[in-house]
């Protein structure tokens, strides 16, 4: 049988566009997975809408016929988890957009994600100041996440917020039952560009709820794009 270090998956995570926002931690409380708390960033309540490329992907070590590139939008917050001595720093999706029906039906019977499928698209705008932008379909409207990236990339300070969001290294998610899976996500750590001029265009309350509409529709709290790379997701295991 295979155990929780058996890869579930594994992809290259690329051009990930993250926008910020702070939000009212009673917001996320009915959200948060048993065995978890919200991890706050110097007392501050964090989510973020995250666009990135998924590229070369493989399921139990398979690739599935096109389905090893695509598009995925999500919207996320923080939780930490201690076992023993150990910290585990993880994320929770409140909603995970992708273009193809096969990989959000695995991902929600076999971790009870929450995925919809929906069409989708990106694009990289080379010139001056690159910009990078996801898009997907929503109720018959076209809605866009972009950051145009400034400057050089380089590794964030241990402390700062960039690497607050871009270092958990855990997935929890609530079963039907109400416990808690906890999966593992490998990958190093990632450089990252400032962002500018970030736009979320789509209609938050239909998509994700009405609590999340005042939250998300005024300026992010930060804004940031990062390199990615390789990534392995384990197998998921019930938290105890």
């Amino acid at each position: 049988m295979p155990s929780a270090e058996s890869p579930f998956l594994t992809a290259r995570w690329v051009d990930l566009v993250m926008v910020n926002y702070e939000v009212d931690p009673a917001l996320l409380r009915a959200l948060v997975p048993a065995g978890t708390e919200l991890d706050l960033w110097y007392g501050r309540c964090l989510v973020s809408i995250v666009g990135f490329q998924f590229l070369e992907t493989r399921v139990l070590g398979l690739a599935l016929p096109f389905h090893r590139h695509f598009e995925e939008v999500n919207l996320r917050f923080y939780v930490r988890r201690t076992v023993g001595d150990e910290v585990r720093r993880g994320v929770v999706f409140v909603k995970e957009i992708v273009p193809r029906r096969a990989i959000a039906w695995i991902a929600n019977a076999v971790y009870n994600e929450k995925y919809i499928a929906l069409p989708m698209s990106h694009d990289a705008t080379i010139g001056d100041r690159r910009r990078l932008s996801y898009g997907w379909r929503y109720r018959g409207a076209w809605c866009r996440l972009a950051a145009t990236l400034q400057g050089a990339s380089s590794l964030p300070a241990d402390d700062s917020e960039e690497a607050f969001i871009s270092e958990h290294y855990w997935g929890y998610t609530t079963q039907r039952d109400g416990s808690t899976l906890e999966y593992k996500v490998e990958h190093p750590r990632w450089s990252v560009w400032t962002g500018s001029d970030p736009e979320l265009i789509c209609d938050t309350a239909a998509l994700y709820g009405p609590g999340f509409r005042s939250c998300l529709s005024g300026p992010p709290s930060s804004c940031f794009v990062a390199d990615g790379s390789a990534v392995i997701v384990r197998r998921g295991v019930p938290v105890r």
